[in-house]
């Protein structure tokens, strides 16, 4: 009988918790909000920017390469190859009609890196049928795929194309 007066007692109390707190959302939602707030901003603080700091700390996105980046323009022999390689490209890609025409050396290139290039350069593009000479400047962004074994160098399968821009809408 004392279980079941508690049990009873036990759930009466729990309903009328529950309509405090209903009551309690609805007169003043903006201490909720502002709580729930402080919740999040603290479980961030404490918890999710000391793990991403940790990670950042570790050699998880660290590439050991011979190939060091520069935010400077270089001209390496690396990079004469990549803008070789980048034209080839484009000229398989362009249709065959067009006359094209590559400068000997790129306006300016960079290493980001572990083999990765950006090449940035001019092509002259003469449309045979209208005799219509333009220039384009445009980005190629490269990556040699072998890493420090540079015995393929020569050969197209080893490199990757990543992106290239400034040549659309070129017929």
């Amino acid at each position: 009988m004392s279980v079941k007066i508690l049990s009873t007692s036990l759930l009466y109390t729990l309903i009328s918790n529950l309509d405090f707190m209903k009551n309690f959302i609805k007169k003043y939602p903006i201490y909720l909000f502002i709580a729930g707030l402080a919740v999040l901003l603290l479980a961030q603080q404490k918890i999710i920017m000391p793990l991403v700091y940790e990670v950042i700390k570790s050699d998880l996105f660290l590439v050991d390469s011979q190939d060091k980046a520069s935010q400077l323009p270089i001209s390496t022999h690396l990079t004469e190859i990549a803008f070789m390689h980048c034209n080839k490209y484009i000229k398989s890609e362009l249709p065959s009609e067009l006359s094209i025409a590559f400068p000997e050396k790129p306006i300016n290139a960079w290493s980001l890196g572990n083999y990765q290039y950006v090449i940035s350069a001019e092509i002259s593009i003469n449309d045979n049928a209208s005799s219509n000479v333009r220039t384009k400047k445009y980005a190629c962004r490269i990556t040699y795929s072998d890493g420090d074994n540079q015995e393929g160098i020569n050969d197209s399968n080893n490199w990757t194309i990543d992106g290239i821009s400034g040549l659309d809408n070129i017929e």
